[in-house]
């Protein structure tokens, strides 16, 4: 006689996918639910004890190890005592780039009136230190940050001063084109090791394609090895985000992150905002985007069969959710949700915001997800009305269609997006094409790890450690 404890399952072709809430997981022939669910396993089998094990099942109605289990789950949902870590300062909204996919809805560099004001800036940094956490991250976003390298300076020297009391572990991250860098600048960043994270879409035609300038690739990739050469090779990394065009193109795109002395990808989908948001069909788009995810990640397993030590980092983000106990800090894959409880955004305006995505409808005139200002009170802002008003709505565990899900503890609520997609921060499941994606692609994982376990798991536990083989 054995005991039933919560858990999911899901059916991929002639297995079934067990998880339950402590990131425990069991690839059984299918069935076996059936079995398990009836009683009809036997203590002798080996499935049984795989089961007891993973806490599937137990041998009395309170587990013996109930302390266990709940230490296990309170380290699932770490991250919440942090509360908010990230924290991202757009400076301006002017760039010097032509994205066709912009998300930001950049402005020209000769515009006016699209730069944050020094005093904006400084209440910024005063609400980011009411934080609790003891690590925090100053991310500055664009349009294009060094177009204002002023204020980053401002906003670094600031936060130095202030620090001096507070004793936090800041980390400085810069998200910048890598156009122009001056070395004045970077000198700048060296004294207070600084980070930059660049934007690389693949071999010079595809990249001067989506960037809308023909010069593009050669300014950017210049730029990262300026990086490199001031900074450090550790110093930068750079994410790609999948136009259109870019579908066509999974190896090249690889090839280019190796050319260019990366060792590591980050496979990012189109998201619905700025420029983005006019695309016609998302289904359409979101099937042609797993399809280019399950050939590139493919031919990136390919290269480290053949000795080539390459992360996709996407891939490992679900796999760290699957087979370790620890959360991560992807805000995308957080429950609750990573707005306010991982992330918050001071926007160029002064205006303060949920998430990145938040300010992005702003300038759509969609105020929805707009906390406040940055002259309010840290209670109001992050403790307020809509803040509460969001809490019930960003946990998987308590939302229909996500509470059943197998995939409820790997996946991420994201009431923004349901709202841009579906006009609804609740959102209807069935008809979300990011829970479609995701699951695609959850799915594609553990057929990985059913089908091709032998070769595939040292693969992922290399990229799970960093440890080259």
């Amino acid at each position: 006689m054995y005991y039933l404890l919560p858990f999911h399952f899901r059916v991929l072709q002639d297995k079934e996918v067990l998880t339950n809430d402590l990131g425990d997981y069991l690839i059984v022939p299918r069935g076996s639910v059936d079995r398990i669910v009836n009683r009809k396993i036997s203590e002798e089998e080996d499935l049984f004890k795989d089961l007891l094990g993973g806490f599937f099942v137990g041998t009395q109605p309170i587990p013996r190890l109930i302390e266990n289990m709940a230490t296990r789950l309170a380290t699932r949902k770490s991250f919440l005592d942090d509360f908010t870590s990230l924290h991202i300062f757009v400076l301006t909204l002017r760039c010097n780039q032509n994205c066709i996919y912009c998300q930001a809805s950049s402005h020209d560099r000769r515009d006016s009136g699209y730069d944050m004001s020094e005093d904006d800036l400084r209440a910024a940094v005063d609400l980011m230190f009411q934080s609790p956490s003891k690590h925090l991250t100053m991310e500055f976003q664009g349009g294009e940050p060094t177009l204002v390298s002023k204020l980053i300076r401002s906003g670094i020297l600031y936060a130095e001063k202030k620090n001096l009391t507070e004793k936090r572990s800041i980390t400085y991250v810069i998200c910048s084109n890598c156009v122009y860098v001056s070395d004045d600048f970077l000198s700048f960043c060296s004294k207070f090791n600084v980070v930059f994270s660049t934007s690389l879409d693949g071999p010079e035609f595809l990249h001067n394609h989506n960037r809308g300038k023909v010069s593009s690739y050669k300014r950017v990739t210049s730029g990262i090895q300026k990086v490199r050469n001031v900074l450090g090779n550790d110093k930068i990394s750079a994410l790609m985000t999948t136009s259109e065009e870019s579908l066509k193109y999974p190896k090249e795109i690889v090839d280019a992150y190796l050319e260019n002395g990366f060792r590591s990808i980050f496979l990012r989908a189109l998201n619905p905002y700025g420029l983005a948001r006019t695309n016609e069909n998302w289904l359409a788009y979101y099937d042609s985007f797993v399809h280019f995810y399950k050939e590139s990640l493919d031919y990136i397993l390919e290269l480290n069969k053949n000795g080539v030590f390459f992360v996709e980092e996407f891939t490992t983000l679900i796999l760290k959710k699957i087979v370790t106990p620890f959360p991560i800090g992807f805000v995308d894959l957080q429950t609750p949700s990573g707005i306010i409880n991982g992330v918050i955004v001071y926007n160029y305006d002064g205006k303060v915001y949920a998430s990145d995505e938040s300010r992005m409808l702003a300038e759509y005139k969609d105020y929805t997800f707009c906390l406040g200002r940055v002259t309010d009170k840290y209670e109001d802002l992050f403790y307020g009305e809509r803040a509460q008003k969001l809490s019930r709505i960003w946990s998987t565990e308590c939302i229909a269609g996500c509470s059943e899900c197998a995939y409820q503890s790997i996946c991420g609520a994201d009431p923004v997006r349901n709202y841009t997609t579906q006009g609804d921060s609740y959102g209807f499941r069935p008809s979300s094409t990011i829970c479609r994606k995701n699951r695609l692609i959850i799915d594609h994982i553990f057929s990985l790890l059913s089908s091709r376990a032998e070769e595939v798991l040292p693969i992922f536990l290399n990229w799970i450690t960093g440890t080259r083989a």
